[in-house]
This record gives C-alpha cells, structure tokens and sequence, in this order.
C-alpha cells in the first residue's frame, strides 16, 4: 500500500469515528470539535499512532458532589448539592460520586450526607457511589439509601496515620469488615488508594507500596481500584513505574485513575494512563477539589477538560459537555469563582464573543 492510501484511510478511519461520537453535539461541543480538529498529514499520521493504544471508551467517574465539595470551608446548602448532582446526572455521566458518611467532626461540609442521599437515591440512569470510612458509615449511608459504597486507604504509612489516625494495615482491617458487610448486602464496593505517587508528609511514594494496598482492597472485593495522586505532584514519568507496579497484581481493567491538577499535569497523566490500558477516569466538574489533609492539594481535574480532550480523541464518554459546562456554571456561581476548567472558561468566552457578533 502506498503511503498516500495509508493517509487516506487513517483520515477516514479519524472522520469516522468523529462522525459516531458526534451525534447529539450541543452547541458547546461543536464548537470545541472545531478549535480541537486536527488539520494535515503530519497530525493525522501522529495521530494514528497514538489512538490505536487507547480505548475507545472512557468511564468518567463524576466526584465533584463529594470530593469537589469536602474542601469548602463556607457551607454548601443541602438544595445546592442535590441539584449539582441532578445536573449531572443529566449530562450523560453514568457515575456520580454523591457524598461521603464520614464523621461531621471531621468533614463538616459533609454532614447532610443523609439528606442528600435520602433525595437523590431515586434519580434514575446514573449510579450514586458515597464514601463510607468504616462499618458505622457504611450502615448509614446503607440506611440513608446507598446502593453502593466506597473505601479509601492510603499507600503512605505517614498520610494513613495523619489523615485517619491509624495505619495502613488498621484502616485494611476495617474495611475489610466494610467488605463483608457490602457483600452480605449485595452491595457495589469500590477501593481508592491515596497518595499514590506522593505523600504530603513522606514524601515519595515507592510503586511497590502502592501496589501492595491496590492488590489488597482488590482481592478483599472492590470491584475497581482508583489510584489518586492526592497531592498532585505526578508526571507520566512518575505515574508509568507506579501503573506497571499495580497492573502486575491487578488486572488493568479493574483500575481507574484519579489526578490532581496541582502542578498541571493532569491531562498528560491521563494520556499516558489510557495508553498503558486503564480507561476509567476520575474528575471534578469544574476542577472543584482537593484533599481538607493534604496540604497543598489543589483541585482535580476538571470534568470538562478531561471530556474536552477524550472527545478530541474520538474516544467516547456518553456525555455531554455542554451540560456538564452547565452545571459547573451553576456551582461556580453559588461558590462566586470562576471555573477550574480551562476549556470551560475558554469556551464559554467564545460563545459569548460570537453572540456580541449578532
């Protein structure tokens, strides 16, 4: 085959797979297919060698209502946070992590979890995950309506210690009596490892030890390990030794990642994670975020962003940008900052650059 039928077909095969993901593209989303297009051989060709390593789907686990939120220090109002979730709930995002029935000691901004979750139990099409720290969070937010559940357990002895107050093997203890307790009730379990690359108060986390706890909340039942960079201190170079250490013990199907935006490279560990198999992604609408323990730890990713980028790739997400940009205008709004989502931002001022035109 000539060169020039190869570049023909990679360009039909891109064109194609834009045309399926395109169906039902806000006007928002347009508009970003259009700045986010690649135009010339050279990029097509490029481009073909990196997509035929990704997926073709992504799952974006949505944690705004839970970890964008736990980091407030003024009040959210109940009514704000069920609506955030219903927003997004609509956008097409198929996980939105709800709340967290953690101790109001502790995460005040959290203490409605009950009345949260008692509200949106019923919304249909999208399931509603909360954080559960042990066994008493775990029947409350059992009794509240959960109808699935999350664990979180650091790869930092140091972090494990100053954020729950116990160590690492303690807090696998408990929630391996979660675990126990979700499988008696046919409950979804799902495992976070924090502090997976670096640790605010140890410093550099060995691959080995992330790998280690990864394995353990795997084998005690979740059925996906998220791996967070909490303080977001990652580089692909950083975050490949890490994903090779945890994908020998656990399958990479059962993984997702989690990154922090703190120093800027969020998307580029997103990009070289996809391309090492991983395809489920986690992000805050709007970059809301960060850990109230970890000092320094900015905001997630953005929601926005990552989609942004995942649609640029003609990899398919089911969401829609424009109403996950919506509902990111809404929270912001309550919150009176501007967005953490760069494409949010730039987007929105094209919009309202074209509509002075008119």
């Amino acid at each position: 085959m000539k060169d020039s039928q190869r570049r023909i077909g990679a360009s039909c095969l891109l064109e194609n797979r834009h045309t399926i993901y395109s169906n039902g593209l806000s006007q928002n989303q347009q508009n970003y297919r259009y700045f986010s297009s690649s135009s010339g051989e050279q990029n097509i060709e490029i481009g073909n060698k990196i997509i035929h390593d990704l997926p073709r789907s992504v799952k974006i686990v949505e944690v705004g209502p839970r970890d964008g939120l736990q980091n407030e220090k003024n009040m959210v109002p109940t009514h704000i946070k069920i609506e955030l979730i219903r927003r997004l709930a609509t956008s097409g995002l198929s996980v939105v992590e709800a709340t967290s029935f953690v101790s109001p000691k502790w995460v005040p901004q959290l203490a409605d979890a009950k009345d949260v979750m008692e509200v949106v139990r019923n919304i249909e099409g999208v399931r509603l995950p909360v954080l559960t720290p042990n066994l008493k969070g775990f029947e409350a937010a059992v009794a509240a309506g959960a109808k699935e559940v999350a664990v979180f357990a650091s790869a930092s002895e140091a972090f494990s210690k100053s954020n729950i107050n116990c160590t690492i093997k303690e807090s696998l203890a408990r929630y391996n009596d979660v675990s126990l307790a979700a499988k008696d009730k046919s409950i979804p379990m799902r495992g976070y490892v924090s502090c997976v690359v670096g640790c605010p108060v140890g410093g550099l986390v060995p691959p080995s030890n992330v790998a280690h706890v990864a394995k353990e909340l795997y084998d005690m039942g979740c059925y996906e390990v998220s791996l967070g960079d909490t303080i977001g201190v990652g580089t692909p170079g950083t975050v490949v030794p890490m994903l090779e250490a945890v994908m020998s013990v656990v399958p990479k199907e059962k993984l997702a990642v989690h990154f922090h935006d703190t120093y800027g490279q969020s998307l580029s560990n997103i990009l070289i994670s996809l391309q090492m198999g991983v395809s489920v992604v986690d992000s805050s609408v709007a970059g809301l975020g960060g850990c109230p323990y970890a000092k320094g730890a900015s905001g997630n990713v953005a929601t926005e962003d990552v989609v942004y980028m995942l649609n640029g790739l003609g990899i398919n997400t089911n969401v829609d940008l424009g109403k996950v940009m919506a509902a990111g205008e809404f929270i912001c709004n309550h919150l009176g900052r501007q967005s953490g989502s760069k494409a949010a931002t730039a987007l929105a001022s094209k919009v309202t650059a074209n509509a002075s035109k008119l």
